[in-house]
């Protein structure tokens, strides 16, 4: 499963603009076998969001798309991370995205610490200004940071970047997006990767991750 990928998108079952299927459907014209979507979840809507993006998956591959059904876990404190994760994998989530430390938002300090023990989680998303520390965790539990294409959040991909690298941490070209206009085109995955400061080839590495395989071995 390797090509083009977004691993943090999003539909109206959250805050997004789109169906699922119309998600997947804008991504298979622009070229991506992979798409996660990814829709903001706490106690109250865990469940039901798995659920509802998993029936999906039919329509997703007629598109030539695999979809992929996941959750960000939002604002969630940060001592009930695990155990939401936990859940999120046994109701059947294919992937865990973890709402990190934004400069954005008032996300509850030690979330991204919490994120980056916990092995259920596969994604810290806009991890803000992760320490060195935090980032070397999240390369031993096979956890990626994420360069953001998402206004705001992507303030700090240059300092992301540069820790990931420190600390031998991989890291995910993602878009965040909520509406159709926030859809990258690999042209503007490109320009992500290299504006947050990777050279070419990590670039490349990056953008062709095969996410089967990294998935698979992270289980």
């Amino acid at each position: 499963m390797s090509g083009m990928y977004d691993l943090h998108m999003h539909s109206l079952f959250s805050d997004g603009e789109m169906l699922p299927v119309e998600v997947i459907r804008r991504c298979a014209v622009l070229g991506y076998q992979t798409v996660a979507i990814t829709d903001h979840v706490d106690a109250s809507n865990i469940v039901p969001v798995i659920r509802a993006v998993t029936q999906a998956r039919e329509s997703a591959a007629t598109y030539g798309v695999t979809l992929l059904c996941g959750v960000e876990l939002t604002h969630i404190p940060p001592t009930e991370i695990p155990g939401f994760a936990r859940l999120s994998k046994a109701e059947g989530a294919d992937i865990v995205v973890v709402h990190g430390e934004t400069v954005m938002e008032p996300v509850a300090p030690g979330t991204n610490h919490a994120a980056v023990r916990c092995r259920d989680v596969d994604i810290l998303a806009h991890p803000g200004l992760i320490t060195e520390e935090d980032a070397r965790m999240a390369g031993e539990n096979g956890i990626a940071l994420e360069i953001t294409a998402r206004a705001g959040h992507n303030r700090t991909n240059g300092h992301v970047c540069a820790v990931a690298r420190l600390a031998g941490c991989r890291v995910v070209i993602n878009s965040d997006a909520h509406s159709p206009a926030d859809i990258m085109t690999d042209e503007v995955r490109i320009s992500i990767a290299r504006g947050a400061g990777m050279s070419e080839s990590e670039c490349r590495e990056a953008l062709a991750l095969n996410v089967e395989e990294w998935l698979k071995g992270r289980r």
